[in-house]
């Protein structure tokens, strides 16, 4: 499943990710695999997404979370 896919409260483990150029800047944000996300919030208009990971919030695009393959 995609990170994009989960909707508010929801959460899953990254597994990889299927860009490997978008992997690592993603990486450099903290979303290591391994790490549990939780979506927080998601915008009216369906982009950007705000998700907790490794402590803190970050907000992805939907480009950027449809990356993201989680478990």
């Amino acid at each position: 499943m995609k990170l994009s896919q989960l909707t508010p409260g929801q959460s899953g483990t990254i597994v990889e990710f299927t860009d490997l150029e978008m992997s690592v800047k993603l990486i450099e944000m903290g979303c290591l695999p391994g790490e549990v996300v939780e979506v927080e919030r998601i915008a009216p208009l369906g982009d950007p997404i705000a998700i907790r990971v490794a402590g803190y919030q970050l907000c992805l695009r939907k480009t950027e979370a449809s990356v993201i393959i989680i478990e």
